[in-house]
């Protein structure tokens, strides 16, 4: 891609990844890619069916072998490389995600840089994965070697078409495992450029495989019996689905879903530090990321921050602070959840709908703010756009039984100046994910991000050393060479 602004382009079509070639899907279908900031074609990615999966599994098989041989400090030494080669190739990377997710490049220079961070994170992999050694009886050893599953899959998202695989990859791919990846239909051409710079910075061919689809190809790899663990990041609903799918065949697998992650304001907070992130966490990404603030609790009179919430959000300009939707279904998604709260009595403080940038006709919609009731879909389901729907409670408890009772438990935080509140709430906040005084708290690396409750379906969290844990299985190795003067069990 060109310049670094928001202009037009095409892009040369996507195909799958396999074997180190790139190749048409077998049925040789595609699909349209939209540029959702003007509403046009930008390319086709190909559309994959069971065969194209079954060669991406064949040739990670096929690789796995010499992959795992490989000596640790060698594959890391393969993201060393990567990490340079991110660096040198920043601006085109997040000109892609711009372009095709629909961020500002702002945003999608921060998407990149975290993607860089959870390359580091592997890079250091051969320093902490060391089991070590310990003399548990006279003359008896136990050791334990930290051993790779196999052929390992993902299937990631569009709201984060470059990190998201970096959650998975780095730790799978050092841990000596090969891997099957499948991007969003929606931003394929990130993908490409992962695969594209694994393959230059020395990644054997098979090691990583793209397959790129939709839902026929995520069935195919789900139900594949050679993959043995499996990671997914989307809606809670699909997640449920591939969770039950995968864990059928036997495989590991850890499943992402939804969110509605709740902020808890109470009168004694920082009304201009408690404005402005409130504001930057639900317009960020134009409110698409499972970490958004959709939620406010207002406890007690609050009043001064929530005028400045609207009054920051209202200053926000369309197509320059903010991006835009990704598709035509989710504006019109998003704007059938704020008509609805309407209708059912909520106060719209900040009303979006409608919203346009001259000389982009892609799928917009402005900041919003809701005084909602809890019984209202605005309040109990993720809308996935730039809406905040506050809550309005008397105290403190009663603010941590509403943000308890919820389905989804993925991040919650508190904003106050007291550290006793700070302490009680972050305590009892039911949440994977806790934050006091942030608005999107996301444990940078090597801490590990996931939720609880529907918002994760599996054991452990993706990134960071459970990251490591979930891509590995544990050998236990008993060790003795000569027979000892006493006995034990172990004799």
């Amino acid at each position: 891609m060109g310049s670094q602004d928001y202009a037009f382009e095409t892009a040369e079509g996507v195909k799958n990844w396999i074997g180190g070639a790139w190749v048409d899907a077998h049925s040789g279908r595609t699909l349209e890619v939209i540029n959702p900031r003007h509403g046009k074609v930008m390319t086709t990615v190909a559309d994959s069916g069971a065969e194209d999966v079954a060669a991406a599994v064949a040739a990670a098989q096929e690789a796995f072998p010499a992959w795992k041989a490989t000596p640790i400090k060698e594959r890391a030494a393969v993201l060393y490389r990567v990490r340079e080669l991110m660096l040198a190739q920043m601006d085109e990377l997040a000109k892609t995600v711009s372009h095709e997710n629909g961020k500002t490049l702002a945003e999608a220079a921060a998407e990149v840089a975290k993607g860089i961070e959870c390359v580091e994170f592997g890079c250091s992999l051969p320093n902490l994965s060391q089991g070590g050694v310990t003399y548990v009886s006279r003359g008896v050893t136990c050791e334990i070697h930290h051993e790779p599953m196999g052929v390992c899959a993902g299937v990631v998202p569009f709201n984060f078409p470059f990190m998201v695989p970096l959650w998975m990859l780095p730790q799978a791919l050092v841990s000596g495992n090969t891997f099957v990846l499948k991007p969003s239909e929606k931003t394929p051409i990130s993908g490409r450029h992962l695969a594209n710079l694994f393959r230059e910075a020395g990644l054997p061919d098979g090691v990583l495989n793209l397959v790129n689809g939709g839902k026929e190809a995520v069935e195919a790899l789900t139900d594949h019996p050679d993959v043995r663990a499996q990671a997914f990041v989307g809606s809670t609903r699909v997640a449920k689905l591939v969770y039950g799918r995968g864990a059928q065949t036997g495989r590991r697998m850890l499943c992402l879903g939804g969110a509605k992650n709740h902020l808890i304001v109470v009168p004694d907070a920082d009304v201009e530090m408690t404005a402005h992130d409130v504001v930057r966490s639900f317009t960020g990404c134009a409110g698409q990321r499972c970490m958004a603030a959709s939620a406010m609790i207002a406890v007690g009179d609050v009043d001064t921050i929530i005028e400045q919430i609207v009054d920051k959000a209202s200053q926000l300009t369309v197509g320059e602070d903010m991006g835009s939707i990704i598709d035509a279904g989710s504006v019109e998604r998003i704007t059938r959840y704020i008509t609805q709260a309407e209708e059912q009595g909520a106060k719209v403080l900040l009303d979006g709908r409608g919203a346009s940038v001259e000389g982009a006709d892609g799928y917009w919609m402005a900041p919003t703010v809701l005084e909602v009731d809890t019984t209202m879909p605005a309040y109990t389901d993720e809308i996935f756009g730039p809406v905040l729907s506050i809550v309005r409670v008397k105290t403190l408890d009663e603010a941590l039984r509403i943000e308890n009772a919820h389905e989804y438990a993925n991040g919650g935080s508190i904003y106050t100046t007291s550290g006793a509140t700070a302490r009680y709430a972050s305590q009892r906040i039911n949440a994977g994910m806790t934050g006091v005084n942030i608005g999107v708290p996301v444990p940078r690396e090597p801490y590990s991000f996931g939720g609880w409750e529907h918002s994760k379906f599996g054991h452990g969290d993706i990134t960071g050393e459970d990251g490591y844990n979930f891509w590995t299985r544990r050998r236990k190795i008993t060790t003795k060479w000569a027979l000892q003067p006493d006995e034990t069990w172990m004799s």
